[in-house]
């Protein structure tokens, strides 16, 4: 007899309520002897396509099942409260036929009938029974539930419903879960019992088989107290609340004597399994592509012959008059994509990227290895020129093996969705869905979950799940390695910290929830549930598979990324502003690539707001290689990245003569040239092995492939087959030695040249765009960044820096987003103030347009659509600052009250309805339009003057920055002096470590409290220009420094950055002292010093100076610098007697006079 199978198991795809990864448990069976598994998730086969390829390779034969929810009536039937779950029912594919048949189902469930479950109902179940086995599952399923309910006719009757369905393929499930365990569930046992006596006399009375199950939850015995904090957290209980769900803990993966012991009384049950099992067929899922299929026009014959039809069309577009080795391309390319079945592909991608630009959309010069494809050029796919730039197709497409191909898409953010539903509408809602994405829990998920339904307190999970290092996907494991301490606290003596680390191991890495790709797609052939399982997710009216990306391609569907890129919405913006301020139309597809201005952008370093070139590290590289050709910015954007990094200073020594450039062999020279020598891309690795080994292009991929996973069994190979094919040619061993040695240390490093030529064109057109354009490229930057408070502050100071203002909202020449007025500056858009609809925006524009700016307030709201632009919009603007161009009325007021308790507001929408009832009657009588009436302006109520940093502050409410003013502005001479960094530089505290640092910022928030040893903290956010940081104090430090911690204070803090001494490899900020701004001054300014050139020294020059200094007496003491730059000498002189104080109105004046700077100490 067969070992025994387990036919009904939950994986953690049965979200937060399975336990059991899919590799534990096909090592557990394969380790007790079993050769065969099934899994039967609840409702879904999300784990399906990952279980048969995990157990095929370990020799299990895998049973594709699902154990589904069966709706009573039809499952359109949305309504009745009883039937919201369903009943259970085990399903099990015995066969191909079998699996698409339940893929089939699980899809309708989903897509169908969704009601709090996916449920099918039992018409489907007849129409889709071929090669189906079904059981009759937990006490849960339909027959189980009439037994227990006392109604043994209905289960009778339930059974031959089933029966009906499925004939000999139906059979009675039995579980016996006995536990003497007291926090187990005590009352399915019984019931379990009563399901078993009914089942044997049915089945003696119908002939129906009885097989055993254990419906298996998690894959050991010891594992079931992990399990259940799962369950816990998936019904949000506490594991001491009495009325939480549990389980028997006997849902583990039992061992075959075990089973047979359980039911020793019934051994027919388990010796039907084996039965059962022997009649499931072994199926593969694994498929070739599956391409979608394209209309052609009626006179091409295939869609090969129309595919060539539109390349050469294409390339006599992009080419002209096309050379031989164009045409050799071409033909290469097309006859490799018709021999891999592709052509289909090609067709689709270039049509809705047709449709695309049709539409308006911006699309991308291509990403990746697409932009090695000739064809792809010329279809428009891409817009780089492949035979110009030594891109390879092979990179793309290796002619020696069929691949899928894989063509990203990047379009404009705004654009992305009116594209998708162009492919929706074109193949059909059923051919088209998203990718699925699970969410596992991580480290410190873990064990702020399990903490949390363990009761450990807050600051102790917090404690612990701070411990674990800030880095993606790292595992407890790996923690208790790298942090010490954190490995103590598993031997911790409150017993709550042990059972959460070992709970929260137990758990990590279980699926928490189901999400949907941020680009991924899939187009089908024909209906998609022919293929593969289907969902549906909240965010989306497309379809969401059930399996993942990399097993979506393994069945052989069609993957395409639609990527919504923010730098092609900034260029679109850019081109709009262009055109709407010079009436002159950007091609931004053609731009000169010898621009000498753009490269002088890039030479200089000023790339902030620039793609891909505007970190630190890369403008100083930047500046030092002055790059003066598009090659230049494509080995940089290759470069710039840990590992290439080390070889940009011998590039830019040797790109200005300053070393040697040298090449092993002389043929070499043709392909790193560009390059001054250093292989910097793998399409040079590829082209080198050629040329020298007589690789074929297909080989030449493979070694770029073996180079890059690193596989040494797969590289010695390579290594033997290359220097064979250079000593062919006469090649120097040595030399070849040296070359191949070279090549594995590159390796390391290699980038894809095609994917760096595409980026490295959209920068030079984002450059083109600031060199030439700046304010009106800069403020597609501002509009494109406006929630990124640490970005917009950024390119705000970059605006700045370029001499143009960025000025507030203004209902008299705002648009909807930022625009450049006609003095060249930047205009906030009213549609990014918070709380105004763009609909209201439009309108409003749409008016002063028609009939010219608005006169006054008055005439704003007499003019103006008020039921789009409602009160809630004016109060925003009012705030925003849109309205200080009506002079006369400050924002305060705006928000005052009459008499009779109604604001300035509320009273200026009352007389603006009034008005334009008053016209509309006028123009339904005699006199017109003009009756000569007049209507009484409210007047505006008085009101305090808001302090500055209520003003500001209630400004930022609305706009989500400080943009008339900062808070911080009257002490940048404090923060200029005195601090070594910013708030967002510090956040990278490793930077900093065993430092003296000094920042400066404003309080807005505070917290205090007792820790548990009884002593005092205090912690404060502090802001500054740039970003936001939480800084804390404890016990004595508390106590003195708790005084300075007030929202709204604005302070100087000096600390170090150091270890803590409780945790080695965490970094704190240690404060040191706090001193106010506002008294840095007066407190710690010793000295100013005024420079001053001796030519400009006159007596006008030396009666201002005398004022201001008699305008503001203090104790700082004054010096002067009196300097020639011709002869270099300069003279020192200072005041015994003259004290100053360094306020706004002298540091202002020394500021702007072009004849003076100063230095304070």
């Amino acid at each position: 007899m067969p070992p025994f199978t387990h036919l009904h198991v939950h994986t953690q795809y049965s979200i937060l309520d399975g336990a059991a990864s899919i590799n534990g448990l096909i090592e557990k069976a394969k380790s007790f002897g079993m050769e065969a598994l099934a899994i039967t998730d609840h409702g879904n086969m999300f784990g399906a396509k990952e279980f048969h390829s995990h157990a095929s390779k370990k020799g299990i034969k895998p049973i594709i099942g699902c154990e589904i929810y069966v709706a009573r009536g039809t499952m359109e039937d949305k309504t009745g409260k009883e039937d919201r779950s369903g009943d259970h029912l085990i399903l099990l594919a015995k066969n191909l036929r079998g699996y698409h048949n339940l893929v089939k189902l699980v899809s309708l469930a989903w897509t169908k009938g969704f009601y709090y479950k996916p449920r099918v109902d039992k018409a489907h179940l007849m129409k889709y029974r071929e090669g189906l086995i079904a059981s009759s599952a937990c006490i849960a399923g339909e027959i189980q539930t009439e037994i227990l309910n006392g109604n043994s006719e209905a289960a009778e009757e339930a059974l031959k419903s089933y029966t009906d369905i499925f004939g000999d393929d139906f059979y009675l499930e039995i579980q016996r879960h006995e536990t003497s365990d007291p926090e187990a569930d005590q009352t399915t046992f019984p019931l379990q019992q009563k399901v078993i006596e009914a089942f044997r006399k049915l089945s003696e009375k119908t002939g129906v088989k009885i097989i055993a199950t254990n419906d298996v939850h998690f894959v050991n015995r010891e594992d079931a107290d992990a399990h259940d904090r799962l369950i816990c957290i998936n019904t949000a209980k506490d594991l001491d609340d009495p009325t939480r769900l549990r389980y028997t803990k006997q849902e583990y993966l039992k061992s075959e004597e075990e089973m047979r012991t359980i039911f020793s009384d019934i051994p027919e049950a388990i010796d039907n399994v084996s039965t059962l099992v022997a009649g499931i067929e072994k199926y593969k899922l694994d498929h070739d592509p599956i391409m979608p299929e394209f209309k052609i026009p009626a006179e091409y014959k295939s869609e090969d012959e129309y595919l060539r039809y539109l390349t050469y069309k294409g390339a006599g577009e992009r080419w002209g008059n096309l050379t031989q080795e164009q045409r050799e391309r071409i033909d290469f390319e097309l006859d490799t994509i018709s021999r891999m079945g592709f052509p289909s592909y090609f067709l689709i991608v270039q049509d809705f990227l047709r449709a695309a630009r049709d539409m308006g959309v911006s699309v991308g010069p291509g990403r990746g290895s697409a932009a090695g494809s000739a064809v792809a050029y010329c279809l428009r796919i891409t817009d780089i020129d492949p035979i110009k730039y030594g891109l390879l197709f092979e990179r793309f497409l290796n002619p020696d093996r069929i691949s899928m191909p894989d063509i990203d898409i990047d379009f404009d953010e705004d654009g992305r969705d009116a594209v998708l539903h162009y492919v929706v509408e074109k193949y059909g809602h059923d051919k088209v869905a998203h990718i699925i994405t699970f969410g596992t829990m991580g480290a410190k998920m873990a064990i702020r979950d399990v903490a949390r339904v363990q009761k450990l307190p807050l600051p102790e999970a917090d404690r612990l799940a701070k411990m674990i290092p800030e880095k993606p996907g790292v595992t407890l494991s790996e923690a208790y390695t790298e942090v010490p301490e954190l490995a103590k606290e598993k031997d911790s003596p409150n017993p709550l910290v042990v059972q959460t680390l070992a709970f929260a191991e137990a758990l990590e890495g279980s699926v928490r929830q189901t999400g949907v790709h941020a680009c991924g797609v899939i187009i089908s052939k024909e209906s998609l549930d022919n293929y593969i399982p289907l969902s549906t997710a909240k965010d989306t009216d497309l379809f969401v598979t059930q399996y993942e990306g990399n097993h979506v391609e393994s069945i052989g569907l069609l993957k395409m990324d639609f990527l919504g890129l923010k730098t092609l919405s900034i260029i679109k913006d850019a081109i709009a502003n262009i055109k709407k301020r010079h009436g002159i139309t950007i091609d931004i597809d053609n731009l000169p690539l010898d621009d000498q201005k753009t490269f002088e952008l890039f030479s200089n370093g000023d790339t902030t707001g620039i793609f891909q070139f505007e970190s630190a590290g890369m403008k100083k590289y930047l500046k030092e290689l002055k790059p003066n050709r598009f090659e230049d910015l494509i080995a940089m954007n290759a470069l710039f990245r840990p590992g290439p990094m080390e070889y940009i200073p011998q590039y830019i020594r040797r790109k200005h003569g300053k070393e040697k450039i040298e090449y092993l062999l002389p043929e070499m020279e043709k392909y790193l040239a560009d390059t001054y020598g250093i292989t910097v891309y793998q399409e040079q690795v590829m082209l080198l092995s050629q040329e020298l080994a007589g690789f074929t292009k297909g080989e030449a991929d493979s070694l770029r492939k073996a180079m890059g996973k690193k596989k040494k069994s797969l590289m010695d190979e390579m290594q033997t087959r290359f220097l064979e094919g250079c000593l062919k040619k006469g090649y120097s061993e040595a030399v070849i030695n040296k070359i191949w040695s070279d090549w594995e240390h590159f390796a390391q490093y290699a980038f894809n040249k095609s994917h760096s030529t595409c980026y490295a064109l959209v920068a030079f057109q984002t450059g083109y765009l600031k060199a030439h354009y700046p304010a009106e490229y800069m403020a597609a930057v501002l509009s494109r960044n406006i929630s990124d408070i640490k970005k917009i502050t950024q390119f705000m100071d970059e605006t700045r820096r370029m001499g143009i203002e960025v000025l507030g909202p203004d209902v008299n020449e705002s648009e909807v987003k930022f625009t450049v007025n006609k003095a060249g500056n930047i205009r906030f858009g009213l549609g990014a103030i918070k709380g105004v609809g763009e609909n209201a925006v439009l309108q409003l524009i749409e008016e002063r347009e028609q009939n010219g700016p608005f006169t006054d307030i008055y005439d704003l709201v007499s003019r103006v659509n008020l039921n789009a632009l409602n009160k809630k919009n004016l109060e925003a603007m009012a705030l925003a600052g849109a309205l200080d161009c009506f002079s006369g009325i400050r924002r305060e007021q705006y928000f005052a009250t009459d008499q009779k308790g109604a604001t300035f507001i509320e009273a200026l929408i009352r007389y603006g309805n009034n008005v334009k009832t008053v016209r509309t009657s006028s123009r339904n009588t005699l006199f017109g339009e003009d009756n000569g009436f007049s209507m009484k302006y409210p007047d505006p109520p008085e009101a305090p003057e808001w302090p500055k940093l209520e003003k500001l502050n209630r400004e930022k409410e609305v706009i989500g920055i400080y943009l008339s003013s900062h808070p911080l502005d009257d002490f940048r001479l404090e923060i200029e002096t005195f601090t070594s960094t910013t708030l967002s530089e510090l956040k990278e505290l490793a930077n900093f470590l065993d430092r003296e640092v000094t920042v400066a910022g404003m309080v807005t928030d505070t917290r205090n409290g007792i820790g548990k040893n009884g002593k005092p903290f205090n912690t404060f956010t502090l802001q500054d220009y740039t970003d936001s940081y939480r800084f804390a104090v404890f016990d004595k430090d508390s106590v003195e420094f708790g005084k300075y911690l007030v929202n709204g204070f604005f302070l100087l803090v000096k600390g170090r950055v150091q270890k803590r001494r409780n945790n080695e490899n965490e970094l704190e900020f240690k404060i040191k002292s706090i001193n106010l701004l506002s008294s840095v001054r007066d407190e710690l300014i010793k000295n100013v010093t005024i420079k001053v050139r001796a030519a400009d020294i006159n007596q006008e020059l030396i009666n201002q100076i005398k004022q201001y200094i008699k305008n503001n007496p203090g104790e700082t003491e004054l010096r002067f610098l009196v300097y020639d730059p011709e002869s270099k000498i300069s003279l020192p002189l200072f005041s015994r007697s003259i004290r100053v104080r360094l306020n706004n109105d002298l540091t202002t004046f020394l500021e702007d006079h072009p004849a003076l700077d100063y230095k304070v100490n």
